[in-house]
């Protein structure tokens, strides 16, 4: 294993001078979505709407490591900003530390160790003395020293801390990475991770460990132990049989009172439940902990017993509003399915009323479902809740097959369990909302962008699921990957699960084989199956397999598969349904009302058709100014654009030099105002890039 120092560039020293003389007027971004608020919010007023057409790029960073011979890399990461440093990670994904004024670089980590990885940028801490940066890579978080990025040796093992350990169960992966900027709290980092989304999943358990020392300080059980609170909604000894229900979209932090609020995973497996009867908490809640201790204040379930990977894709919001004629400090949660939960910060109560509303829908042999989910009355969805025939789009191709296609389907309605025939979400299963979360400023309106695709999936009895049996390549290709990559090895129409037809052209056995044990990008490992089954796989993929098979024991107790994350695009590469299919909605949470929906992106060729423009898929986050402004990119049309925070207008826009599926800051140093952007692309079928682009006013 590799472990570096930097690379400390030549500009270092004049940095330092440069960091003496800051002006008052500067502002940082200290933290992820620009505080421990998520809010996306900034103070800043420079750049306002009357000068905003003036924009212009002040600074490029190239920070290395794109793909851009598969576009397969991409750069989720919302820079931080401290004192005039900029910090952030590369499409290489190593972290990396810029002069803000003008992007030049000061150092960037040569880590080797940290594979399957796309990461949302890196936490700072500091007091008053030292500068530490805490950054997820692969199964490790790093302690680094702000000033130079070398690695915090005394800091956990040699600088790092393994998230595996304590969360490994009996038949569990070892997939875990943590790819969201973690929550400090005095001198506690506040820890979530991905996991795998299979039943292989390791658990989902929120840790804090001591900033200085990496020493654990305590332990939130996300799937309760026997005989702690929530452990009934489980099956006896649930730790040792389920894995999920973890905190993977990041946190929100009230450090005046003192609590954590963590949204959580879906248990593991995500599409069928029948193993874990129960409404399984922790799973699908937002948690509000004592962030000294760990101890759970309160909790409220945002999805019961979920089979359809329907947990909150984000952080919460922390938000003052005015409700019933006071001001109350709230919590706010947007969700995949398009709600907004609007909770009392300390009691975690409703602050409008939300029904448990019945879903009641045949479901496969061995499915419990919960006969109720929660539905907010206000606000009103931010996307449109069912798919019927109506709202195929007027310009969709083969629609006579289509319709007779969703004839046949299961629709209409959100929570509808999955089963043999065809099953649509809408919106899709990544969303309404996604990880870029929600934007709030001081008045209490919020801004999100969401998409409305439809996707659609069905299950399958798994072709093994007895303890012992003879298996193909094909059969383990089937079982292990054709969810994401499809049955023909084809992948899905807008790219987000690249083809593996002709692999054998683009990498080696080797370079296959190494991706299935380390994981990459949003991609986990394979260690759960064994090494002779990962070799049948690769002979399978590389068309080399033989007539043989091999004899595997089967670690599955759950007897389906879903049948992929399809989004539903006609031949022209066109979502089928009703545009907009990407928008940003403003929403009054003093009120529950909605004050406006603009679509988000466009596709110039419908555009030019006389098509009004519809929105395109999009990943990513806003920003939000106090003078008026929310910034945006996220849209696959590769554009960057202000808007009108009060009517939804559009003020400004730029092209990019790949997509922006990243949140956007703002900071000022010597009292000039910075928007940065990172540009990796990568998703959507579109191409991978590595560049950040400051803009600012000439």
């Amino acid at each position: 294993m590799k472990l570096m120092p930097v690379l400390l560039s030549a500009s270092f020293a004049a940095l330092c001078g440069f960091a003496i003389s800051l002006h008052s007027t500067d502002q940082n971004w200290p933290e992820y979505n620009g505080d421990g608020a998520r809010s996306h919010y900034s103070a800043l007023n420079q750049i306002t709407k009357d000068n905003v057409g003036q924009l212009r790029v002040a600074w490029t960073y190239a920070s290395g490591g794109a793909d851009t011979v598969r576009n397969r890399t991409q750069m989720q990461c919302n820079p931080i900003v401290i004192d005039g440093i900029l910090y952030g990670v590369s499409a290489g994904t190593q972290a990396f530390a810029l002069n803000a004024a003008n992007g030049g670089e000061i150092w960037k980590t040569t880590i080797s160790d940290n594979g399957g990885t796309t990461s949302r940028g890196v936490t700072y801490w500091s007091d008053g003395k030292e500068k530490r940066i805490f950054w997820g890579a692969g199964k490790w978080i790093y302690a680094l020293n702000a000033v130079d990025g070398s690695l915090i040796t005394t800091f956990g093992e040699n600088g790092r801390i393994d998230l595996k350990r304590g969360i490994d169960r009996p038949g569990a992966d070892d997939y875990v990475t943590s790819n969201t900027p973690n929550t400090v709290y005095k001198d506690l980092l506040i820890t979530g991770a991905r996991v795998n989304e299979s039943e292989t999943a390791l658990l989902g358990d929120v840790r804090a460990y001591d900033v200085r020392t990496g020493k654990l300080v305590w332990t939130f059980r996300t799937i309760p132990a026997a005989g702690e609170f929530g452990s009934e909604t489980w099956p006896a000894n649930a730790r040792r049989h389920f894995g999920g229900a973890n905190a993977w979209a990041g946190m929100a932090v009230d450090r005046g009172r003192g609590i954590v609020y963590i949204p959580t995973g879906s248990a593991a497996y995500d599409f069928y439940g029948g193993n874990r009867p129960g409404n399984n908490l922790f799973a699908n809640c937002l948690i509000a902990l004592d962030a000294a201790t760990g101890k759970r204040l309160w909790h409220y379930q945002l999805v019961h017993h979920d089979i359809w990977d329907r947990d909150p894709p984000c952080p919460p919001n922390l938000v003052t509003v005015t409700h019933q004629g006071k001001r109350i400090d709230a919590v706010v949660q947007v969700t995949k399915q398009g709600y907004v939960f609007v909770l009392d910060r300390v009691t975690g109560k409703p602050l409008f009323p939300v029904r448990e509303t019945s879903f009641d829908f045949p479901a496969v042999e061995g499915e419990k479902v919960t006969p109720t989910q929660p539905v907010p009355t206000l606000p009103i969805p931010f996307t449109r809740q069912a798919f019927t025939a109506k709202n195929f789009n007027s310009f969709v191709a083969d629609r006579d097959s289509l319709v007779q296609l969703l004839a046949n389907a299961r629709t209409g309605s959100a929570y509808i369990p999955i089963t043999s025939k065809m099953t649509i979400f809408y919106p899709g299963t990544d969303g309404g909302a996604q990880w870029g979360g929600a934007a709030t400023d001081r008045a209490g309106i919020m801004y999100v962008p969401a998409k409305e695709i439809p996707v659609y999936t069905s299950l399958i009895k798994k072709e093994s699921s007895g303890n012992t049996g003879s298996i193909t390549g094909a059969q383990l290709y089937q079982l292990n990957c054709a969810a994401c990559h499809g049955t023909d090895k084809t992948g899905n129409h807008d790219g987000s699960y690249p083809s593996l037809a002709n692999l054998e052209k683009r990498l080696k056995p080797a370079q296959i084989e190494a991706i299935l044990k380390n994981g990459r990008g949003m991609m986990p490992s394979f260690t759960h199956i064994s090494e002779a089954e990962r070799k049948t796989i690769i002979s399978y993929l590389t068309n080399q397999e033989s007539e043989g098979s091999i004899t595997t024991i089967s670690k599955t107790r759950v007897p389906y598969q879903h049948t992929g994350y399809n989004r539903w695009y006609d031949r022209n590469g066109y979502p089928i349904s009703q545009p907009p299919w990407g928008t940003l909605t403003a929403i009054d949470l003093n009120t529950g009302r909605r004050k406006w929906q603009v679509p988000l992106g466009e596709y110039k060729e419908l555009t030019a058709k006389g098509i009004p423009p519809t929105g395109t898929d999009n990943y990513g986050g806003p920003l939000v100014t106090a003078s008026g402004l929310i910034f945006i990119a996220g849209s696959r049309d590769e554009q960057f654009r202000a808007f009108d925070k009060e009517t939804g207008k559009i003020l400004w826009q730029t092209a990019l030099p790949a997509a922006g599926y990243a949140s956007a800051s703002t900071y000022s140093v010597n009292g000039r105002q910075y928007v940065v952007i990172a540009c990796g692309g990568g998703k959507l079928n579109t191409k991978s890039g590595d560049k950040y682009l400051a803009f600012a006013l000439p």
